[in-house]
């Protein structure tokens, strides 16, 4: 993953800086179109069940972050870390494994449509913990948006005749993942190995218990199972390594639009492909949701573009200032 040290030549030779942000702009498209595209691999290894499969993804992640970060020279970054960022890396862990072991599960339960929905209501989600967590002051525009997402929540479990817990935790558990992630000083790559460290010794454990019990299915469902397990790492990191890259080079408010591919592409997967219903009712919750999101992206533009004019008027009062003929 490149250096989080802004590429200072870009910003001067704009044919650089243009040729930067298209890469950016492909690379963090690649990376949302990859994520949301995982419903699909999953669904190819559903001979195991869920807990092996997260077991595999957490073991052949870290085999590969490491190798990684070796070649990048970036392992130097977890020596510092005290005792109280291990135990927050440790909880992190423990709720991006949750995030992963419910996505899995819902795959193979053929139950992607409440996956798709929780990470669209994720960016709200997220908003409502800065609130309650952090003691943020929402826009009224914001808390239209929230009262709007709530009531697709409302209207979605109506349908269901049930709360949508996958929805809730999966939403839930990346929002507080997020939101841990901002006490700790590291990169996506080194946090995502941080984290690998701590849970990969447990998925170890687990998948030789599994080999020496006999029922595990790595091994004894043929070499292509076995080498679809062992990718899962290479499917977590890659996506990761191109949001790395693409966050660098392109706008936060472009990311921020870009993560909607995602959910996206896995509602039109569980649709299309997988054959999940999708009800008129639940067309209308997840129609709220969509509105709440343009509702909180359009205030989200608005708010950055008056930011920016404003910073942009004070730069040149600034400089208007230091550049004026001393009068006295």
């Amino acid at each position: 993953m490149p250096s989080t040290t802004p590429d200072h030549s870009a910003t001067t030779d704009p044919a650089s800086s243009g040729r930067g942000r298209r890469l950016g702009l492909l690379s963090g498209t690649g990376a949302y179109v990859l994520w949301g595209a995982t419903p699909g691999f999953w669904a190819l290894v559903d001979q195991a069940a869920p807990v092996e499969i997260l077991a595999h993804r957490l073991a052949w992640t870290l085999v590969l972050m490491v190798v990684v970060c070796l070649f990048l020279g970036r392992l130097s970054a977890l020596r510092g870390l005290g005792p109280r960022r291990w135990a927050l890396i440790s909880v992190a862990a423990i709720l991006i494994a949750v995030n992963w072991g419910v996505y899995i599960y819902a795959v193979l339960a053929e139950r992607v449509i409440e996956v798709s929905l929780g990470y669209y209501i994720n960016p709200l989600i997220s908003v409502l913990l800065g609130v309650l967590v952090l003691g943020e002051r929402l826009r009224g525009v914001q808390w239209i948006a929230l009262g709007v997402a709530a009531t697709a929540v409302l209207v979605v479990t109506l349908d269901y005749g049930r709360l949508p817990v996958i929805a809730l935790v999966v939403a839930g558990s990346f929002a507080v993942y997020g939101l841990l992630k901002k006490t700790v000083p590291l990169d996506s790559l080194n946090s995502l190995t941080a984290e690998s460290m701590v849970l990969a010794p447990f998925a170890m454990a687990y998948l030789v218990w599994l080999q020496v019990t006999g029922a595990a299915t790595f091994l004894a469902e043929g070499p292509l199972h076995s080498a679809l397990l062992i990718a899962a790492g290479p499917v977590t990191a890659l996506p990761l390594l191109l949001f790395g890259f693409a966050a660098q080079r392109i706008p936060l408010s472009v990311m921020g639009m870009l993560q909607y591919l995602a959910p996206t592409l896995q509602l039109l997967w569980a649709v299309l492909i997988a054959g999940e219903s999708m009800p008129a009712s639940r067309w209308i919750g997840f129609g709220l949701v969509w509105l709440a999101l343009a509702i909180f992206s359009i205030d989200a533009l608005r708010t950055a573009r008056r930011a920016g004019a404003a910073a942009a008027a004070a730069r040149r009062q600034t400089e208007s200032t230091v550049s004026a003929p001393d009068q006295l």
